[in-house]
């Protein structure tokens, strides 16, 4: 990972909490919002070592970042994580809520717990982390939270209720939050990834996906981060908020 020469940084000095990020789609968020010059909180539920191995890849390249463990399904965890970022770096400018889990299977079999345990992080937590840190962006009257939705919750996916659930249950309440947040200045929109190249669709039966996608390709991860990072950088995005937007390769049109 290489940073941005400093004129160039457009997230100098600022703050980004990404969760899920110690791999995937959020690894590749926090790479791209610190080669931005944004100081990174680089957030894991379990996986230390792979949280510290972002980090240090981010500090060698001359760049800011720090590794908080907090389970986003949980209220206290998720308070914690909102204040050891402002103890360690003083603010919060941008959230990114990434974190998920899949427990797939058909509706017919799927256990009350596989239903609830996806629910609980991908979508209770993404309103935890939101509501935590509209306190300290509503204040300041600036802040981008970016959530991360699926196509899967806009067209749905066999085998998938709980995940389509949780992922359209993101969108509503990131439409919700933007009107709500609106008047303070902060701006809530939302990524919705097709099938990208990450652990969670390593298993998945590649060529019957790729006949669903005009591209004829998973996404990658830096794809994604592209997006977020355009959202949260770019000056043309403070006039966007409430918005989807689909990075799936042409799945939904």
């Amino acid at each position: 990972m290489e940073l941005l020469p400093a004129n160039l940084q457009r997230l100098k000095d600022q703050v980004a909490i990404v969760t899920g990020a110690s791999r995937g789609i959020g690894k590749a968020t926090a790479f791209a919002l610190a080669q931005e010059g944004a100081k990174v909180v680089v957030n894991y539920a379990s996986s230390s070592d792979a949280a510290d191995a972002v980090v240090a890849e981010i500090v060698n390249a001359g760049g800011s970042a720090i590794a908080l463990k907090a389970d986003v399904s949980q209220p206290e965890e998720v308070d914690n994580l909102i204040k050891e970022t402002v103890n360690q770096l003083g603010r919060i400018d941008m959230l990114v809520n990434n974190a998920g889990i899949t427990r797939d299977t058909l509706m017919l079999r799927m256990k009350l717990e596989d239903w609830q345990s996806v629910i609980n992080l991908n979508l209770t937590g993404v309103f935890l982390c939101c509501k935590a840190v509209s306190k300290i962006m509503l204040k300041q009257r600036s802040g981008r939270i970016i959530n991360i939705s699926s196509v899967a919750g806009q067209m749905g996916n066999p085998g998938q209720a709980n995940y389509s659930a949780a992922k359209a249950g993101v969108i509503g309440l990131t439409k919700t939050l933007a009107k709500e947040f609106a008047p303070r200045g902060v701006t809530v929109n939302a990524v919705a990834p097709g099938f990208i190249e990450t652990d969670m669709t390593s298993g998945l039966q590649a060529e019957e996906i790729l006949k669903m996608i005009p591209l004829s390709r998973y996404g990658k991860p830096e794809e994604i981060a592209g997006m977020i990072r355009f959202l949260c950088a770019d000056v043309s995005a403070n006039y966007i908020t409430g918005q989807v937007f689909n990075v799936d390769g042409g799945m939904v049109m």
